[in-house]
């Protein structure tokens, strides 16, 4: 399937998706030594966004969060591809500095199209997903 998106942070990225239907904190809510998501109760508590395609609505935080994504890059924890449903400043500012391709806005929702494990390829504004199925967290 191919979508088109909005580009906040231009690049070319593949990997697989991680998606949460719930807003993402990186001051307080990511370890930027592990990439682990640490937010007690958080739909990704203890899964890692490293070299994942986060997928996600907006974030949410204090501004310091922009600094943690960059810090996640730095220390190799990144993930390698964002794409929201709405970028707002923190994760838009964080992917710029960190040198993390985003997209947002796409033809359709992104958090409701794209399932854990599918395959993301991002070239810019286009997005593509190869369904993969067996993994879907709708189920």
């Amino acid at each position: 399937m191919k979508l088109s998106g909005k580009v906040v942070r231009d690049g070319e990225a593949k990997g697989e998706a991680l998606v949460s239907e719930e807003p993402i904190s990186f001051l307080g809510g990511i370890d930027p030594e592990t990439g682990e998501v640490i937010e007690q109760g958080h739909q990704l508590e203890n899964k890692c966004v490293k070299n994942r395609v986060l997928v996600f609505p907006h974030g949410k935080g204090s501004t310091v969060g922009s600094y943690v994504l960059y810090q996640l890059a730095r220390n190799g924890n990144a993930p390698v591809a964002i794409i929201n449903d709405s970028a707002e400043p923190i994760v838009a500012v964080g992917a710029i500095i960190a040198d993390i391709p985003m997209v947002h806005k796409l033809d359709k929702k992104a958090t409701e199209l794209i399932e854990d494990g599918d395959i993301i390829t991002i070239q810019g504004k286009n997005v593509r997903v190869e369904k993969i199925g067996s993994t879907s967290r709708k189920t």
